[in-house]
C-alpha cells in the first residue's frame, strides 16, 4: 500500500451538508461528532474525483466498478474523510488569519507519520487561553504583540516552530507558487483548542436563502432557509491509500495528478458557486505492506 497526503484549499465557500439540521440552521456542514470539527466525507470526495475521470475502465480501476457491479472488485483508491485543518478566521489587522490550534495539528501529525513523511515539523505549541503564537518573522495578523480575529482580542507571542509549521504546510498545499508559500506564515495563527472550538460556532458563512413565488415575485410561505459553509480559503486535509487491486499504487496516483490538475466542485450548492476548491497531493509515499 501506498498514501499520501491530500488537501482541499476552498477558492469559494464550502458546503459539505448532513441534510435538514435540527437547529437555527436549517442545512448545516458536517462535522466530526466527538471534536465538532468541520469534515468533508471521503465518500463525498471519491465520488467527485470518480466523476472526472472520464476514461470509463480507468475509472472502475481505480474506483471500483458501477453500483451494480459493486461486489465484482474494490477500487485501488481509498479515502478518509478531509477534516479542517487550518481556518480562514476575520482579523482587524491583515485582512485575515489562518487559525490551528494543538489538537488539529497533533492528528496532522499522526496522518503525516502514516504517509512516512520525515521532513515535517515535530514540534507542536500549546498556547493559554489568553494567547496565540504567530510567526517569529513577517507576521501581518498582529500588532502591537496583539491579534483581534473576530471578537476575540489575544496576546501574539512569535514562535519559530509556528513560522515552521506556516513554511511547511506552504510548500505542500502551494509547491509552484512562491507568492501564497510566503503568505501562509506570515498569516498562520495557533490558538487554544478551546478558543478554536469558539470559532467553530462563530466564524462559518451562513446564508439566509429564499425562495420566490413565479406569480407575486413573493417569499413563498416557509420559502426562507439558513445554509452554513465553510468560508473561502478554508484549508482541510486527510489520506489517500492506493492499493494494488486492479491498478498499481503509482497508475492510482498519475490518474488523481491528472484529475486534480484543475480545481474542482466539492459539497452541495454548486449552481450558487459553492465549492470550488483546488486539491493537492503532497507528502510521503509508505511503502508498507
Amino acid at each position: 500500500m501506498q498514501s499520501r497526503l491530500i488537501f482541499a484549499h476552498a477558492f469559494s465557500p464550502l458546503q459539505a451538508g448532513t441534510g435538514q439540521g435540527v437547529g437555527t440552521i436549517d442545512l448545516p456542514i458536517a462535522r466530526e461528532k466527538a471534536t465538532g470539527l468541520p469534515i468533508l466525507p471521503g465518500s463525498s470526495l471519491k465520488g467527485v474525483l470518480r466523476d472526472a475521470c472520464e476514461n470509463k475502465e480507468i475509472r472502475e480501476k481505480v474506483f471500483g466498478p458501477e453500483p451494480d457491479a459493486a461486489s465484482e472488485f474494490a477500487g485501488s483508491a481509498a479515502f478518509s474523510d478531509l477534516r479542517l485543518l487550518l481556518l480562514p478566521v476575520r482579523s482587524v489587522i491583515g485582512t485575515f488569519a489562518w487559525v490551528t490550534s494543538p489538537f488539529i495539528l497533533m492528528r496532522f501529525l499522526r496522518d503525516i507519520d502514516i504517509v512516512r513523511v520525515s521532513d515535517a515539523p515535530s514540534k507542536v505549541p500549546n498556547p493559554n487561553m489568553k494567547e496565540c503564537f504567530v510567526s517569529d518573522s513577517d507576521c501581518v495578523i498582529c500588532e502591537n504583540n496583539q491579534v483581534l480575529l473576530e471578537d476575540l482580542e489575544l496576546q501574539s507571542k512569535g514562535d519559530s516552530s509556528a513560522r515552521e509549521w506556516g513554511e511547511w504546510i506552504g510548500k505542500q498545499l502551494f509547491p509552484s507558487d512562491g507568492n501564497w508559500q510566503e503568505m501562509l506564515p506570515q498569516r498562520l495563527c495557533i490558538v487554544n483548542d478551546t478558543v478554536l472550538s469558539f470559532l467553530l460556532d462563530t466564524a462559518t458563512e451562513v446564508f439566509a436563502r429564499i425562495r420566490l413565488d413565479d406569480d407575486t415575485k413573493t417569499v413563498k410561505t416557509q420559502g426562507l432557509w439558513y445554509e452554513e459553509a465553510l468560508p473561502a480559503e478554508s484549508i482541510l486535509s486527510g489520506i489517500v491509500a492506493a492499493t494494488h487491486v486492479k491498478a498499481t499504487p503509482e497508475e492510482v496516483f498519475e490518474v488523481l495528478g491528472k484529475i486534480v490538475s484543475k480545481p474542482l466542485q466539492l459539497g452541495g450548492k454548486s449552481t450558487v458557486g459553492r465549492g470550488v476548491c483546488r486539491i493537492t497531493l503532497s507528502g510521503g509515499i509508505d511503502h508498507a505492506n
